[in-house]
């Protein structure tokens, strides 16, 4: 997941979602408007990525982000008072919606597909949710499978 905020007005969503041998399932573009922050827009691209593998019906997950202070936030059980308290606790209640729900850190480097999905919706102004043979068309479909990360 990545996230494009352009100050107050308007931010972006792009969403890669990969199966556990790294198979592209879904890519999805959303855009947010009136979000007050960058760290709010990640913690939306956050939850925005829980509420897309509960669609799935997906058990077990692993949602990845830049913004290691997001991720931190959704690793904890405490309560947040933070600005984006209310967007955590929205993720932090599907939490049990999954078997497993695991929340990492990833350099932005390696969140490159997701940056430019967020870009490209912030130049052409249109969501996108593509799967199966829509998929497949679009210009990802080479970049088929995941970097493998080291654990």
């Amino acid at each position: 997941m990545e996230e494009l905020h352009t100050g107050y007005e308007l931010s972006t969503t792009g969403l890669v979602c990969r199966d556990l041998r790294g198979e592209l399932l879904v890519l999805k573009t959303i855009i947010h408007n009136n979000v007050s922050s960058p760290f709010a827009t990640e913690a939306y691209a956050c939850l925005e990525g829980t509420k897309l593998r509960i669609s799935l019906g997906v058990q077990s997950i692993k949602l990845m982000g830049d913004s290691k202070t997001i991720i931190k936030k959704c690793q904890t059980i405490l309560t947040d008072k933070s600005v984006i308290g209310a967007i955590i606790r929205d993720i932090q209640n599907k939490k049990s919606c999954f078997q497993e729900i695991i929340f990492q850190h990833i350099h932005r480097a390696v969140n490159s597909q997701a940056h430019r999905l967020a870009k490209d919706v912030l130049d052409s102004g249109e969501t996108s949710y593509l799967m199966g043979e829509e998929l497949n068309r679009h210009s990802f479909a080479s970049e088929r499978r995941w970097p493998r990360n080291p654990d």
